[in-house]
């Protein structure tokens, strides 16, 4: 497994297309209310990311449609911008990728139109609060599998499940680069495999279900959720390990 090391000029054109990413994803969080469609908001963040000189790196990735992965109630990751106007009571997942000058960036955040019930509002905050325990025990030498061990207890103490088969990831010159980041623990040891090491960028995206870890793809052939049929939530942020520790490359 090749994991690139970047060096600092490099992280500093990551942290450009990553900014774009969290200016993008507050404005969605500004605009998203009861009444607009997915399909609107999409071209909000469309014509956004277009105006900072950079381009939506989602829209034909694999084939996805849109520019933004819009991920509504049951879907935690994937989801497809449609038609549907948001209702009281819903929550939202936004996903967003960027690609600037060749370098890109990768971010989500889940959120509740109007008002929502307190055990949505616990579930969202899970992911937020996992993705963020996670950011704070990076280190310089620490393992991959000892984070995802990590991350996977939180949710676990919390009372709530990670998402089976999906899974953060290293970036740069391609959205999507090794190592994989599992949520969870597989396979052995967690002090086991790759190292994390300063000038490597990955991206961290706790996926938390509410019941069963087991996914499943809708007919959309996209929209991703727990095999449970209850709601989940997703958070992600695109970090550089610097001076031994993580540092959040997408912030406004």
């Amino acid at each position: 497994m090749a994991i690139p090391i970047r060096k600092p000029k490099e992280i500093e054109a990551l942290r450009r297309a990553n900014r774009i990413v969290a200016q993008t994803l507050d404005l969605l969080k500004q605009k998203a209310k009861e009444g607009i469609s997915l399909i609107e908001l999409d071209k909000i963040a469309e014509d956004f990311i277009r105006s900072k000189g950079a381009r939506p790196s989602f829209k034909g990735l694999y084939g996805f449609p849109s520019s933004v992965c819009t991920s509504v109630n049951e879907v935690i990751i994937h989801g497809i911008p449609t038609d549907y106007t948001l209702k009281n009571g819903d929550i939202v997942g936004f996903d967003v990728g960027v690609e600037l000058d060749g370098w890109f960036g990768d971010g989500a955040i889940t959120i509740g139109i109007g008002e929502i019930s307190e055990e949505d509002k616990r579930l969202i905050a899970c992911a937020e609060d996992t993705l963020y325990h996670a950011i704070s025990i990076i280190r310089d030498g620490m393992r991959f599998k000892e984070l995802s061990y990590e991350i996977e207890k939180f949710i676990r103490n919390r009372g709530y499940v990670p998402l089976a088969n999906f899974c953060g990831h290293g970036i740069g010159r391609k959205p999507h680069e090794e190592p994989q980041i599992l949520n969870y623990l597989e396979g052995g040891s967690p002090k086991q495999g790759p190292k994390i090491r300063n000038g490597m960028v990955f991206s961290i995206e706790p996926m938390i279900c509410q019941e069963e870890m087991e996914s499943q793809i809708l007919d959309d052939n996209w929209s991703v959720v727990s095999i449970d049929g209850k709601r989940g939530s997703h958070y992600e942020h695109t970090v550089a390990v610097v001076n031994g520790k993580a540092e959040i490359l997408t912030k406004i």
